[in-house]
């Protein structure tokens, strides 16, 4: 699941645990949020319980996406029967760009995988072949797309790319949960890439200097 991989446990071969990007990516400072939350309170809505549910609608949308792509159908058990009709409706938007972006051959989907170079971890939505271009596929259901989310998925390429699976184009695709969210695509030019792999990269040090520091 898309909220899940958060939890994954990466090791490396000598058995010693890393950290995934997006623990990584943690130490960024996300100062929108405050203010966003504060409005949600002032409105008297619960910030908890707002974005726990949008975040499980994410999930399913997601499920739904990458289950299609393995063949596999997905279980909503565990979601409401609004959730489920929210999540079908946004894994819709992403099969009406897949028209336009025919999705040629499944590679990888959700493959957790290790830098040993770089001693961290990371799992990719989806790692597929899009004409002649070998791509990595990154799934967001959220309000947009952010710089964050590029310096997350340039490390992803970066560690595709260690272990063996060239990466020619990276796209970040944005589906809508809801109405007041918008569909949105970013296709990484080169130096997006290199940007992000080199603040992911400063990102990492930071994370190892506090972790050996014995800060939490």
């Amino acid at each position: 699941m898309a909220r899940d991989k958060a939890h994954t446990r990466y090791r490396l071969q000598d058995g010693t645990v890393v950290p995934g990007v997006t623990t990584v990516l943690g130490v960024l400072a996300k100062p929108a949020l405050v203010p966003w939350a504060n409005k949600l309170g002032l409105a008297g809505i619960d910030v908890t319980k707002y974005v726990d549910d949008k975040a499980d609608i994410g999930t399913l949308a997601h499920l739904f996406v990458t289950d299609a792509l393995q063949g596999k159908k997905t279980d909503t058990s565990d979601f409401t029967p609004n959730q489920v009709d929210l999540a079908q409706n946004s894994a819709l938007s992403f099969w009406e760009w897949e028209k336009r972006n025919r999705i040629e051959e499944v590679l990888l989907v959700e493959r957790p995988l290790v830098s040993e170079t770089h001693r961290f971890g990371g799992t990719q939505d989806v790692y597929c072949r899009i004409g002649a271009e070998r791509t990595l596929l990154d799934l967001k259901t959220g309000k947009g797309i952010y710089d964050e989310h590029l310096y997350q998925v340039a490390a992803l390429a970066a560690l595709l790319e260690e272990n063996g699976h060239k990466v020619d184009c990276v796209r970040v695709v944005n589906i809508p949960r809801t109405e007041d969210e918008r569909f949105e695509e970013r296709i990484l030019t080169p130096k997006d890439r290199e940007t992000g792999w080199q603040i992911f990269r400063h990102c990492l040090s930071i994370y190892w200097l506090r972790k050996n520091g014995g800060q939490s």
